[in-house]
Parts: C-alpha cells; sequence; structure tokens
C-alpha cells in the first residue's frame, strides 16, 4: 500500500521558484556594484559600509509599502514602475530629515511565485534605488498560500540613511517669515487609492478601456533625493516634508515649531489633470486636500533670499513656487482661499 507523500511544493510553495528568483535579483544587483562593496544578497544579513566622510554620523530608518495601487497594478496587469514608488515612498521621507538614502531593503509576500511578476517589481525596485543613489542590498520573498487569493500579493520597503549631526533638519531651524515652497508631484504618488478603486467602482468605471487613466494611475512617485540633497548640502533649506496621506496640512504640520504656524494660499497651487478629474467625480475640496497631494509633492521651507538658487537645481517639470509663509502662532496649518481645479 502506498503511503501519501506530503511535500512543500504540495502545500503550495515552491523553493526551486523562490531560487531562482534570489538569483535573478543577485545578477539585477550587482549589475552597478562597486569593487569595495559587499555582497549580500542571499546570505542572512546585509553588510554595509559607512560613509567616511561625514561627521557625527547618525542613522536614519524609514519603511513604507504603497497600500492598494498594487490593486491597480493587479488590474492592469503592469507592474515595472511600483518598485518605484516602493522606494520612494521610503527615501521621500528620509530626505526629510536630511539623511541621504544608504541602502534599501524590501519584503514581497505573494499567494504564489510568478517569475515574471517579481522580476518585474525587481526591476522597479533597483530602478527607483539609482535615483535615490542607494544601494539594494537584500529583502525577502514569501510565498503564502491561503493567506492570499490567487494573483495577491503585498509589498514594504525599508530604507536607512545616514547624516552628519550638524545637518539634520529640524523643527529648530524654523523661523518666523521663512516661505513655504512646493515642488511638484508626478500625479498621485501612492496614497489615496482605495478611495480611488472605491469610485471606479460606484462609477462603473472600466480603467482597462480609459487610456487617461490607464496612464495616470500608474505613473510612478517621483523621487526627489538628488535635488533636495543638493539643497541641504548648500544650506539652502530650513526644513521640508513629503506630502503623503493626510496631504499638505497634517505633513507640512509635523515639521512646523510649536510657536509658529503655516498659512498656505490654496489658489497658488497648481494641480494637473487627475486631480482635476478626481474633483469633478464628486469628492469635495476637503476630501481632496485630506486624501491627495493635490499636484505638491513635496514641501521646502526656506529664506526668500535662496529661491533663484533653489530653483536651479530642478527641471522645469518640477520648478518649485511659492504657496505660503511661516507667521507666529502656535502650531497650525492654515488653508486659505481654494484651489483652482480648473487652470
Amino acid at each position: 500500500m502506498n503511503k501519501k507523500k506530503f511535500t512543500y511544493k504540495k502545500s503550495g510553495v515552491n523553493i526551486k521558484a523562490a531560487d531562482k528568483f534570489v538569483d535573478f535579483i543577485s545578477t539585477v544587483s550587482a549589475k552597478k556594484r562597486g569593487k569595495k562593496k559587499f555582497s549580500n544578497i542571499g546570505g542572512f544579513g546585509s553588510i554595509t559600509n559607512i560613509p567616511g566622510n561625514i561627521k557625527q554620523p547618525r542613522i536614519v530608518a524609514c519603511t513604507d509599502g504603497v497600500g492598494t495601487k498594487i490593486e491597480i497594478a493587479n488590474k492592469l496587469n503592469k507592474f515595472d514602475t511600483i518598485g518605484i514608488d516602493l522606494v520612494a515612498m521610503s527615501v521621500n521621507d528620509l530626505i526629510v530629515q536630511g539623511a541621504k538614502p544608504l541602502i534599501f531593503l524590501d519584503y514581497i509576500s505573494i499567494n504564489k511565485i510568478d517569475l515574471k511578476k517579481l522580476k518585474a517589481i525587481i526591476k522597479g525596485i533597483k530602478k527607483g534605488c539609482n535615483q535615490s543613489e542607494c544601494e539594494l542590498v537584500g529583502g525577502e520573498t514569501a510565498e503564502m498560500p491561503g493567506t492570499y487569493e490567487k494573483g495577491k500579493f503585498d509589498i514594504a520597503g525599508f530604507a536607512v540613511g545616514i547624516v552628519g549631526k550638524n545637518k539634520i533638519l529640524n523643527k529648530n531651524k524654523i523661523k518666523k517669515n521663512n516661505l513655504i515652497v512646493a515642488i511638484p508631484s508626478s500625479g498621485l504618488h501612492s496614497n489615496g487609492y482605495s478611495l480611488i478603486r472605491y469610485l471606479l467602482k460606484q462609477k462603473k468605471i472600466n480603467i482597462k478601456k480609459n487610456k487617461f487613466l490607464k496612464s495616470e494611475l500608474l505613473k510612478p512617485t517621483k523621487i526627489y533625493v538628488r535635488e533636495i540633497m543638493n539643497l541641504i548640502n548648500n544650506n539652502l533649506i530650513n526644513g521640508c516634508a513629503n506630502i503623503t496621506g493626510g496631504g499638505l496640512s497634517d505633513n507640512i504640520k509635523r515639521i512646523i515649531p510649536d510657536k509658529l504656524s503655516a498659512h498656505i494660499s490654496l489658489d497658488k497651487i497648481k494641480t494637473s489633470k487627475i486631480f482635476n478629474w478626481l474633483k469633478n467625480n464628486e469628492i469635495s475640496d476637503t476630501e481632496m486636500l485630506k486624501t491627495f497631494n493635490c499636484g505638491v509633492g513635496f514641501c521646502l521651507i526656506t529664506e526668500s533670499k535662496n529661491l533663484k538658487k533653489i530653483s536651479k537645481f530642478f527641471s522645469n517639470k518640477y520648478k518649485p513656487y511659492v504657496i505660503g509663509k511661516i507667521y507666529e502662532g502656535k502650531n497650525k496649518v492654515k488653508l486659505n482661499g481654494s484651489i483652482n481645479w480648473h487652470q
């Protein structure tokens, strides 16, 4: 009588496929690795050199995901950009502290290993790391049948950066009469997608047949690392904020000192078509400002004398412009006027 043989593969986990994926990551990661860097992919942990030119170095760490934007990727069967989003969501937070991104790790959990899908995601992650001038040093891929439905997955990213003690951007550097400067976003970035998906469902909109939405909904998040590091190295900013969930008000409030307040003129904000489209689909101004970046992906706090110098570090597509000012008053953000959604 034959006994039934139980194997890991029969339970839904394919170790050979996972090994092939690790080999692929090693190949991708090694392409631009310098001779002095450690090779980490496939090991138990990553080892990285600490730059020797930073005085009194401090480590800064961030983690984030891309939320339900992955459901749009699944819907459109397009996975080559969400890896960029994953890197952006962490490194754009690191630079708010003044830290230069050093290393990045990813975590991918999936129902069943799909090499084509995972390779596309990793290529995006590597591209995001290149844009951030940091190194992909490792990660984890977990095949979890029963936890995720067929075709479903999630991703998370972990970034570590370094900053000299005297270069840390803290609240104390922000002063009365400093200007609040907006840097345009590339689009939605990675926030508000649960509301977008709910709207699409209620309106019965098929994004596969909508050329505009098909293009807009998977636009990768702008990575601001190179520009912001240049500003920090040239002592041109006193503070900055990554505009993610919670919008302008919540994110700027996080960096304002207790005795100061930020006044923002909403009529100065330059929106893009995707936000105008959302506004036209029965979303209130309050909800728009609370959920989306509304065209402002990042904010700087600086002195007026630095504006021209700051502008030189940005391409025309991402030229900074003034939207507000710092005043005396208890820590709060005051939004004045209203956004012109049809400019």
